[in-house]
């Protein structure tokens, strides 16, 4: 990989880890707006609150989880480790990195992984 595909996968990564970055700040903002409603007496408000805030939680938790992963991602592009597989040390194909710039393993060994036997 040169260094100008570097350079496009690095910008692709930054602008997804400031997408993740600004879904996280405003999931954590709704919840903290559904806390402060929460004083409703109605049962029915409650559960509904309730519910969007656990939502809200999962959403923010998956969001955090792929923010790791990307900035693991930048980091790996920055100390020269980008576009190798962290297992098996072959190069990650490029297709497979256009669809998935946060990616770790190559598509063999990310599928030994799904399968348990990595």
């Amino acid at each position: 990989m040169d260094d100008n595909q570097r350079r496009q996968f690095e910008a692709k990564l930054l602008e997804k880890q400031q997408e993740l970055v600004d879904k996280v700040k405003k999931s954590e903002e709704y919840g903290r707006e559904a806390e402060s409603e929460e004083e409703s007496p109605d049962l029915v408000d409650k559960a509904s609150s309730s519910y969007t805030k656990e939502f809200m939680f999962r959403l923010s938790n998956s969001d955090r989880q792929l923010l790791q992963m990307v900035n693991a991602a930048i980091d790996r592009i920055r100390n020269g480790q980008y576009g190798v597989c962290q297992n098996c040390e072959e190069s990650i194909n490029e297709k497979r990195l256009e669809a998935v710039p946060w990616a770790r393993l190559c598509r063999d060994c990310q599928e030994l992984q799904e399968q348990g036997r990595l």
